[in-house]
């Protein structure tokens, strides 16, 4: 339900009177590890945060890889130089600026190569109000930086603050490649090159086409598919084509919108389709050429949420066709034939709205309750066939799930719930556990946002738990318990060992 946090990413290093950024902030600077080991104080999985300031960490969305294609850094948004993305080591904790003129929507981290792709807006920003949060954390990095260069120690964190708009794009747009593996091995190395060294541009999208920074690299990492908007794409509908108009209090899902292509060697850039309707997140499935998985997005309840859709155009239908009663959101391609989606139980039969969680209130309607079947859905994009194979225990004071994820291999499932907390699925047997508390921070900037590593092993989320103010996020990850990665199962699925 959650916006991408395209505007407060987009491009805000340039300007008058925009947020000032660390001392030596560029492509390439070094910043020494903040690994610590924290044992959650629920459940006792051992937590690595690597990430430990309070200065507005977050990791990029579950739909997206995390890890770069070695396994061994992770990308995030940070705001240690306000609207720029960066990778931390894992096994050594060092973290190292990759961008330095902002981006604009998603970072597409390269399954396959040592490659990252991101979208640029060339056009002027335009300022639509502050995000105090994101200015308190630039300041206080900057305090930071100058206690630590005089020998003092830290000042207290910034209190937290609401969040509001940030800066609307303007375009024309680039898509940009980082050779990520030559800027890591440069900056471990401290022979950084300028920023454009490392950068190539791809390609630029025709004038008039207004890119919303939604997007996604293809399996074959060749081409990207992104979100266009504008009302020049009505003429492109099927005539008499019904434009949806805004739904729910955030008056958002009004059409028309489509995706468009960008092939990475010629730039050249296609149109694949317009829908009626606002497109929120794209994703591709990172296994089959050309296949892309889209929703509908209203920043909350939607008509029809998610969307797939062939790259040449074809094959465009409903996800999961949904009902008025259904919530369904934060779907995430897991396998190369499933869709994980997250079923959200809002209230009781028959106890109305008075009970569901904050941003979810009476202007949303009567879906969600539990007189329907709620929790974590699997979609098979080829038999359409959905299975519930988890739900928070009734009872249980997380009350449902909200961001889905999923392990490749298809043997495992994760979820977050309205506590702020992790939950793990073994898909083969059904055993649902609550895997890490995180110190229920539910007044965290954000979700924990769930996502498997390459080989299933274990699970990145960003999570406040460390902070004084009880907001400001953190890289964390969360390793699956090693009994549950020995376990065999029969060919019934059944659980042979260990016991």
């Amino acid at each position: 339900m959650k916006l991408l946090p395209l505007l407060k990413t987009a491009i805000i290093c340039s300007g008058a009177g925009l947020l000032a950024a660390p001392l030596f902030a560029q492509v390439g600077h070094v910043w020494p590890s903040e690994k610590k080991l924290v044992i959650d104080p629920v459940t006792g999985t051992p937590l690595t945060f690597l990430t430990s300031t309070p200065v507005g960490d977050s990791k990029i969305y579950q739909t997206h890889p995390d890890w770069t294609s070695d396994g061994n850094w992770l990308i995030f948004r940070s705001n240690r130089a306000a609207g720029q993305a960066f990778g931390v080591n894992e096994e050594t904790g060092t973290i190292v600026q990759v961008t330095d003129k902002g981006y604009l929507g998603m970072l597409c981290v390269a399954r396959k190569s040592m490659k990252m792709y991101i979208m640029r807006d060339l056009g002027a920003p335009v300022d639509v109000g502050r995000d105090p949060y994101i200015d308190a954390a630039a300041a206080a990095m900057a305090a930071a930086n100058a206690a630590a260069a005089a020998g003092l120690p830290p000042p207290p964190p910034p209190p937290p603050a609401q969040r509001r708009t940030g800066f609307r794009s303007r375009g024309p747009f680039q898509v940009i490649e980082i050779d990520l593996g030559r800027l890591f091995a440069d900056a471990v190395a401290g022979t950084v090159k300028g920023d454009t060294d490392y950068e190539r541009v791809c390609g630029t999208t025709p004038a008039g086409m207004h890119a919303t920074g939604n997007m996604g690299l293809d399996a074959d990492e060749g081409f990207v598919y992104f979100g266009i908007t504008g009302p020049e794409l009505a003429s492109q509908l099927a005539p008499g084509t019904e434009i949806a108009k805004p739904s729910g209090p955030r008056n958002m899902g009004a059409g028309p919108s489509g995706l468009a292509s960008m092939n990475l060697q010629t730039g050249e850039v296609k149109i694949i389709t317009v829908v009626p309707f606002q497109i929120g997140h794209v994703q591709t499935n990172p296994w089959v050429h050309g296949e892309i998985v889209f929703c509908w997005e209203t920043g909350g309840k939607a008509p029809q949420r998610t969307w797939t859709v062939m790259a040449d155009g074809t094959g465009l239908r409903p996800l999961y066709p949904e009902a008025p009663y259904e919530w369904i959101t934060h779907e995430a391609v897991i396998t190369k034939d499933e869709v994980a989606i997250a079923i959200l139980y809002l209230h009781a039969p028959g106890a109305g709205v008075n009970r569901r969680p904050a941003g979810t209130g009476p202007s949303w309607g009567v879906a969600g309750d539990d007189a329907h079947p709620t929790g974590v859905g699997i979609v098979n994009l080829r038999t359409r066939e959905m299975r519930i194979i988890g739900q928070v225990p009734e009872g249980n004071p997380g009350r449902s799930i909200w961001h889905v994820n999923g392990s490749a291999d298809g043997r495992w499932a994760a979820a977050d719930d309205f506590k702020y907390r992790l939950w793990l699925i073994d898909r083969h047997s059904g055993e649902m556990i609550l895997l890490a508390s995180m110190g229920e921070k539910t007044t965290a900037a954000d979700h924990i946002h769930p996502t498997f590593n390459a080989d299933g092993t274990k699970i990145e989320i960003e999570s406040a738990m460390l902070s004084a103010n009880n907001r400001s996020l953190n890289i964390c990850v969360v390793p699956l318990p090693k009994s549950w990665l020995a376990r065999t199962y029969g060919d019934n699925g059944r659980l042979l060992a260990p016991y």
